[in-house]
């Protein structure tokens, strides 16, 4: 194996590793410009919202790579230690989830680029189904990722990883003034992919 396989094997674990933990951290930061701009009682543009949602892009982008690099590390037979490639069916699963969760983070970066620029936003408004299902394909696509990572073999994060994933994507769903704790909470499901995927 070359230096240059070497680095192309390895690139899924340092992808997974820096969005595993980046994305969370982002959210958590937006969450906290959210409520720093809207301590006058309203959510518009300023430094806050501005600084805020590039935020929560940046961290959409991550949680794609995220998606990505969980796809990879579990579809490839040596990259998570096991010599067993996944079952067609469980390959499918797989694959049918990425699409998901890549299809929700585009809808999600619609709506913040739209957010950021309004004038775009006016002219390409996301439509009202992709606007309903979009958040759900993202969650379900990561979760579905994450719920495998914990009980395969080698289990990547531990069982009580992908709840509490799912536990912070309900507070924010419940109250946009939940991001903080959300994004904690979603980060301490993804942090033991920093320790244990490398």
């Amino acid at each position: 194996m070359t230096d240059t396989d070497v680095r192309v094997s390895r690139q899924p674990f340092h992808l997974v590793r820096t969005a595993a933990v980046g994305a969370p951290v982002l959210l958590l930061l937006y969450g906290v410009l959210r409520i720093i701009d809207g301590l006058d009682g309203d959510h518009g543009p300023g430094w806050a919202w501005d600084l805020g949602h590039a935020l929560f892009l940046v961290a959409f982008v991550l949680f794609a790579g995220l998606v990505v690099g969980l796809r990879r590390l579990l579809g490839s037979a040596g990259a998570v230690g096991s010599s067993i490639r996944p079952r067609t069916g469980l390959r499918v699963l797989l694959d049918v989830a990425t699409v998901a969760g890549l299809v929700g983070v585009v809808a999600f970066l619609w709506v913040i680029l739209g957010d950021l620029f309004p004038r775009l936003g006016d002219a390409a408004p996301l439509p009202d189904p992709l606007m309903a299902v979009g958040p759900l394909l993202f969650q379900f696509g990561l979760l579905t990722l994450l719920v495998r990572a914990a009980v395969g073999r080698p289990r990547l994060i531990p069982g009580w990883g992908p709840p509490l994933v799912l536990l912070g994507f309900v507070a924010i769903a419940v109250n946009l003034d939940l991001l903080p704790i959300g994004a904690a909470l979603i980060l301490s499901g993804l942090l033991p992919l920093w320790h244990r995927v490398h």
